[in-house]
């Protein structure tokens, strides 16, 4: 089961349901507890310092008791009766008899003590939570970063972004604040109840009579409060995800005069907001009356019992005023537990969800070294035997079907096909993003298998027709090629990828931020940038997912030039959507239906009136005269 929210762009995403608290979620939970380990010296001093402020925060109480009792000896000696000296330490304690200067200082001591106490249960919490969650925020991006690409594609980016962020930012406030406060509250807890039957039995039985029915409402009245509050967060992101939808769309709201549609649509959203914050309103008011009637109410009937306690002599002033504090601290925390037991449940999905990630099975990449040496280099001879393959979300579909052909040093091949042929799922298969159901693919005889996956990747460059750049500057776009090439080889990359000229004409040349996925760039621009991070890489196997389909003439020019350096003297294989920049390919591979069904050069090919070759050919070609 899934709770539907809404993230800080206005995109839906699932919120998983509270785990329920048994043994295997608490192991779940524990285990993370590993990466304390190395801190654990801090985190145990931080429990003794929890367990010392615990201790002298309820040691006030006791003394302003005894300095209200300081200010009327008389009826603290008439509610004791120490007519006989007494030996135990707790009646020594309640008999006892300070001034009121003592008892000043005293406090001043205890506010001390209490600074200090508090300063470093957080300090070194929070030191011990913050270390240990970084080493699992960076255990969880590794895990994820090795993760195969099926993965990736049975997974949403923005649920897995989720993990990283909000999931861990749960069990860094469970080891930061939640335990903390629960082993105070416990504490707390055992101190007040100790304190206060040791004050008055009698007392203490009437009060516990009344606080934990108070206690009990007040949970109740909590988790209904928090979902009604929950409610109105979902449908407030709701109204903000059409206010998104429209102003992306919006040539589109305007083309169609939809400007009256969407404004109804928001106004039904945002008044459903409206009447749920009413709603809430109304039972967070019956829920503060009730409080305010409950534990005033409460406080006067242990005062009225507890006056008359004073009157017959069992308890003093003192004593009564330590009773209503400690009553109160013992009553706070009661509430308290059904806050931390609801973040514990969130604590423990989370746990869970970050374990399952975990425990995926993943890819044996090299994560530690940049420079990374290659035992087998790859001079580009490529054979691919037999393969078939069909994703493992899809595993009834074949995409591939008994698919050979081969691929000598230094040639230039071009795949061409109709939509769904397979093409860019052989790109795919070369970059060991999937395993062949069966057959083989082997590079300079030796199969695939045998390689490390980040050795062989290391030497097969990938440019995509939709060219992803990353949010920082050009130069840190086009060293991702090589994060450990010098600047004069990131320039001598751009100038034979043509990007040089147009990089020096921004004002801050190689240091120009691109924007999020290159979006301060033109597309011939980022399809350039590409070339040159390819052109870095100095790959033996290039693999081009065609790069001009969509630009103008110039900046197709431009780039077909740059591609023309890439792809000099290596292994080239292009997968075509515009047949007429495939003319001089070596070798033109015709798939259908996951096969290779035709092979040869474009004047070959064109010879075959009949071939699937030549009839792509001409219907591009009726297409290019309709759009003249």
């Amino acid at each position: 089961m899934a709770r539907k929210s809404f993230n800080s762009n206005g995109k839906l995403e699932q919120e998983a349901v509270k785990a329920k608290i048994n043994k295997e979620t608490i192991a779940e939970a524990l285990s993370l507890f590993a990466y304390i380990k190395p801190f654990q010296t801090k985190f145990f001093l931080s429990l003794l310092f929890i367990a010392l402020s615990a201790l002298s925060t309820m040691i006030f109480p006791f003394l302003l008791g005894k300095m209200i009792d300081a200010a009327n000896p008389g009826a603290v000696l008439a509610a004791n009766s120490p007519t006989i000296p007494s030996t135990e330490f707790g009646l020594h304690l309640k008999t006892v008899h300070w001034s009121l200067n003592t008892i000043l200082l005293l406090i001043f001591l205890q506010l001390s003590a209490q600074t200090v106490f508090s300063f470093m249960r957080i300090y070194l919490l929070t030191e011990v939570g913050e270390k240990s969650l970084a080493n699992i925020r960076i255990d969880l991006y590794a895990r994820l970063l090795s993760m195969p690409m099926n993965f990736y594609s049975d997974n949403r980016v923005g649920d897995l972004s989720n993990r990283i962020s909000s999931d861990l930012s749960q069990i860094q406030d469970a080891i930061s604040f939640t335990l903390a406060e629960f082993l105070r509250g416990v504490f707390t807890l055992i101190i007040g109840l100790s304190f206060i039957f040791w004050i008055s039995t009698e007392l203490a039985l009437v009060m516990l009579s009344v606080v934990p029915l108070i206690a009990i409402v007040a949970v109740i009245f909590g988790v209904r409060i928090r979902n009604m509050a929950r409610k109105a967060q979902d449908q407030l992101a709701e109204s903000g995800t059409i206010v998104q939808e429209t102003f992306l769309g919006i040539s589109i709201v305007k083309a169609f005069t939809s400007e009256p549609h969407e404004l109804n649509r928001y106004k039904k959203s945002i008044f459903s907001v409206v009447e749920t914050a009413i709603s809430n309103a109304r039972f967070r008011g019956a829920f503060v009356s009730f409080m305010i009637f409950s534990v005033f109410g409460a406080i006067s009937f242990v005062m009225w019992y507890g006056a008359g306690m004073i009157s017959t002599g069992e308890l003093s002033t003192g004593d009564l005023t330590m009773f209503v504090i400690f009553s109160a601290f013992v009553g706070g925390t009661f509430a308290g537990f059904a806050d931390m037991f609801s973040q514990l449940q969130k604590t423990l999905g989370a746990t869970q969800r970050v374990r399952e990630l975990l425990r995926e099975p993943t890819e044996s990449v090299e994560l530690k070294d940049l420079n990374l040496i290659v035992n087998q280099v790859i001079t580009g001879n490529l054979v691919v035997e037999d393969v078939s393959f069909s994703y493992p979300s899809r595993k009834d579909v074949p995409v591939l079907q008994k698919l050979s052909f081969e691929v000598k040093s230094g040639e230039q091949v071009a795949l061409v096909g109709r939509s769904g042929a397979g093409k860019s799922t052989i790109a795919s298969l070369l970059l060991k993003f999937y395993e062949p159901s069966s057959g083989r693919i082997i590079f300079d005889e030796i199969d695939s298998k045998e390689f490390g996956l980040t050795e062989l990747r290391k030497q097969i460059a990938f440019v995509p027709q939709d060219v992803i750049l990353f949010g920082g500057t050009i130069l840190e776009n086009i060293s991702y090629g090589n994060p450990l090439a010098t600047k004069e080889q990131i320039i001598e990359a751009a100038k034979k990828a043509n990007a040089h000229e147009f990089i020096n004409r921004f004002p801050d040349s190689y240091q120009t931020v691109v924007g999020e996925r290159g979006v301060k760039l033109s597309g011939g621009q980022r399809q350039r940038i590409a070339i040159a991070r390819a052109i870095l890489k100095n790959p033996s196997i290039l693999l081009l997912d065609e790069a001009t389909s969509s630009l103008d003439s110039e900046s197709e020019q431009l780039v077909q030039d740059a591609l023309d350096n890439l792809m000099k003297n290596r292994t080239s294989i292009v997968i075509a959507h515009r047949l007429s920049t495939v003319r001089n390919a070596d070798k033109i591979l015709v798939l259908d239906q996951g096969s290779v069904k035709e092979v040869g050069t474009h004047e070959a090919l064109m010879q075959n009136d009949k071939g699937i070759y030549r009839k792509l050919v001409d219907m591009q070609l009726e297409w290019s005269t309709l759009e003249k």
